[in-house]
């Protein structure tokens, strides 16, 4: 039964139901381009009036006669007592339990480290205060009670004269089909080369809902759940050039931000929206900086401060494993003192950026981050190889991990916020725990850059977690993480390895053994460690951190002195997961798969279920790229695979454990 369109899971089967190529110009273009950037997925589910197909007569369905108008009364019935609930006061959660009978399998902690004790409610003057109240329900997308009107980008695309947007392209019957839509309809949108596409879900249609062209080359893009409708759709596109685009596909507007790098000319590298908020987004650039920027106000004349080689202002030392450098524009609240609301669209005298955080050192790029479910939190990693989680509320770093080895390259964080997962040059997928201060477990079973990682949250139960993978291997890969199942490896020694890791081979960080060596209170966390022995000297960090203005002579950083920093532990500290299903995606020239695969770290090999092809000298001396997968995302109803050149899969999904009704964004 498996086929290339195919593939069996413990679940069930999945099957490829449509399929987007790039058209034969868009293939020439990508041939000839001089630049190159992977295809990104960004996805929406829009929820539609549900029509009422008995109205104008008509026979009775088959749910009719089987007694489905029967189940339709009782449901309304309880519609009407939910009602009357909420005009009681008591207030239901997404999944209409009532809070006393809900029964949740893990309470996480309110802060997650043990060092760092945070309110729960954002301080006074910071750029989240605003948004601090919608953070609780954040995590679940919850949109206001009443209808709010949100603004709009500016420009029209149809009569605009600028020379960024070089042409649109709509579907026949483009707007007036979408109105046809009913119930929930998932939309995705994805880059390639020099475009941008729409395109609906499931509906098989032969061209895409609206190219957008550009001057400039797509790197990133997300889409705002907050304030998604089947009116008006919020998109933000970062560029290469640094250069940002605010647009509405559906009433053709767009908004340019950082209007030919006026506030950085560096390449963005990825985008979110922060979540329940309906203006402020975060970019990440190739320059080791985030950039907060709110979508209702003008670009401002902003110079950011840089640290003076590896001190900071004034002479002392910055550290990037032990804090975030940032600068606050003179529009900052904390520069007024908290006068200052950034979601004031009146105030003329507020200006992009919001805020400015260098990251990392000049030449590293921050790769990719993603918020926690409580919007508290951000996850950034970077390619001097550390997970960084930021306190976004603070704006100050809370912990650094770093990798085994090389550079992080995909992120993703559990849909109740227990896990940070991350994939790596190191061919490996590694599961933090945040809340523990440590790495849970790592999962071997790629044999080449791990290039993106999602949650399935249809199936993250609090106990068991599943999640995908892909990578320059060719292989799409499920997994199956159950915390309780987790058992300490086996030492293994293993001479004839080729990879050594950079970090040292014990690490005895743990803040949480650090508080109780100091005396402090000890995390309970700490019970759950495994042990670990004292290093006979500190590990070095896994990159030279030089100075930016001098040569490569500068100074390491003395690790024995950050409270922050936790090296990554050796393969005998750490649980390792075996994947349930490896599937390989596309038909290729075997002889470039692996051309960027480094050596396995020691005793992580891949599995024997992994096969690999002989190289024929045909196949080497072909030029063809390969269609490398870049993305992974878990829709509601379907299973979605994207290719660095622009191939787009969707595979239809067996029926989940949960509702399908859960909306998952992808993976960049």
């Amino acid at each position: 039964m498996e086929s290339e369109a195919t593939f069996v899971a413990p679940e069930g089967v999945y099957t490829v139901i449509e399929e987007h190529k790039p058209s034969v110009l868009q293939t020439h273009a990508a041939a000839t381009s001089p630049l190159s950037f992977p295809t990104r997925v960004s996805v929406i589910t829009v929820k539609y009036p549900v029509k009422d197909k008995d109205k104008g007569g008509g026979g009775q369905s088959l749910a009719q006669l089987l007694g489905g108008n029967n189940y339709s009364k009782k449901d309304k019935e309880k519609t009407k007592e939910k009602e009357k609930e909420k005009e009681d006061g008591t207030s239901l959660s997404s999944n209409e339990t009532p809070p006393d009978e809900q029964k949740d399998d893990y309470t996480a902690p309110a802060s997650p480290t043990a060092h760092h004790s945070h309110s729960s409610t954002a301080p006074a003057n910071t750029i989240f205060s605003h948004h601090a109240q919608n953070s609780s329900s954040a995590g679940k997308n919850k949109k206001p009670m009443t209808p709010v009107k949100w603004s709009k980008p500016r420009s029209n695309m149809k009569t605009t004269n600028s020379t960024f947007i070089t042409r649109t392209q709509h579907a026949e019957g483009f707007p007036r089909s979408l109105k046809d839509r009913d119930g929930d309809v998932t939309f995705f949108f994805y880059n390639q080369v020099k475009t941008v596409l729409w395109v609906e879900a499931g509906a098989k249609a032969k061209e895409p809902l609206s190219r957008t062209m550009f001057s400039a080359y797509p790197t990133c893009h997300s889409i705002n759940q907050f304030t998604a409708s089947p009116e008006h759709l919020d998109i933000i596109i970062g560029f290469h050039t640094g250069d940002l685009i605010w647009l509405d596909p559906i009433s053709s507007r767009y908004h340019r931000l950082n209007k030919g790098g006026c506030v950085t000319s560096s390449a963005c590298t990825a985008v979110r929206w922060v979540p329940a908020s309906a203006s402020l987004f975060l970019v990440s650039h190739a320059d080791g900086t985030i950039v907060v920027y709110d979508r209702d106000h003008e670009d401002g004349t902003f110079v950011p401060q840089e640290p003076i080689g590896t001190g900071g202002i004034g002479g002392d030392k910055w550290d990037p494993i032990d804090s975030i450098f940032v600068t606050m524009p003179p529009w900052h609240p904390a520069a007024r003192h908290g006068d200052t609301d950034v979601s004031d669209k009146s105030d003329k005298s507020i200006r992009n950026p919001v805020s400015h955080w260098r990251v990392a050192p000049k030449g590293k790029a921050v790769v990719d981050f993603v918020f926690s479910p409580d919007v508290k939190y951000v996850g950034a990693i970077s390619e001097d190889g550390c997970l960084r989680v930021i306190d976004a509320l603070a704006e100050q770093l809370v912990d650094c991990y770093s990798s085994y080895f090389g550079a992080f390259t995909c992120i993703a964080w559990s849909p109740d916020g227990r896990f940070i997962l991350t994939g790596g040059q190191d061919d490996l997928l590694t599961i933090f725990s945040p809340w523990e201060q440590r790495v849970v477990a790592r999962c071997q079973g790629h044999s080449s850059f791990v290039s993106c990682v999602s949650f399935d949250e249809t199936r993250c139960d609090g106990r068991t977690y599943r999640f995908g993978s892909v990578g320059e291997d060719n292989k799409l890969i499920l997994w199956d993480f159950s915390s309780g199942a987790l058992h300490r490896p086996k030492n293994h020694l293993h001479s004839h390895s080729h990879r050594q890791s950079l970090i040292g081979t014990y690490s005895n960080t743990s803040l949480a053994f650090r508080s109780r060596s100091s005396g402090g209170p000890m995390s309970s966390s700490a019970l759950y460690l495994p042990p670990s022995l004292p290093p006979s000297s500190p590990p070095p960090h896994p990159f030279d951190y030089t100075t930016a203005n001098e040569s490569h002579e500068g100074d390491d950083y003395d690790l024995t002195h950050s409270q922050r920093y936790h090296p990554a532990p050796s393969r005998n500290e750490v649980a390792v997961v075996q994947p349930v299903l490896i599937k390989s995606l596309y038909s290729t020239s075997p002889s470039s798969l692996n051309t960027s695969t480094v050596t396995a770290p020691p005793g992580l090999h891949t599995p024997t279920t992994a096969t690999t092809t002989p190289t024929s000298s045909s196949s080497a001396t072909s030029t063809t790229p390969d269609p490398l997968p870049t993305a992974i995302a878990f829709l509601p109803k379907h299973l979605l695979t994207s290719t660095k050149n622009g191939v787009v899969k969707l595979w239809v999904r067996p029926l989940s454990f949960k509702a399908v009704g859960v909306n998952n964004r992808a993976g960049r």
